[in-house]
């Protein structure tokens, strides 16, 4: 598994429209050939999205296609470039239970 990280700055619009466009964003991200899980945060005035795909051509898909979105929707606005990061996934941990199949 090969997992990425795009770590945006000063990205309270970005934060915005990825909350506004959630069905449009997961169709575009969950579609990606070998595709496992994505999540998105917010640290201060920055927002970082970690995505995890079998694969590293999974997982370079999944960083143009947020490029191509956050390009089409936030043109304009200044922000500047993610830094990204990718690599391939050597340890994992997980809970294979949710809090919603326990109630």
């Amino acid at each position: 598994m090969y997992a990425v990280t795009r770590t945006y700055t000063g990205a309270a619009a970005l934060v915005d429209a990825l909350t506004r466009n959630r069905e449009e964003v997961e169709r575009l991200i969950t579609t990606v050939p070998g595709f496992v899980s994505y999540y998105a945060f917010r640290s201060g005035d920055g927002m970082t999205s970690v995505t995890v795909c079998e694969d590293k051509a999974g997982a370079e898909e999944t960083t143009r296609r947020a490029a191509d979105w956050v390009g089409e929707k936030l043109s304009g606005t200044g922000m500047s470039a993610p830094q990204i990061n990718v690599g391939e996934v050597f340890l994992e941990f997980a809970a294979h239970t949710t809090a919603h199949a326990r109630g």
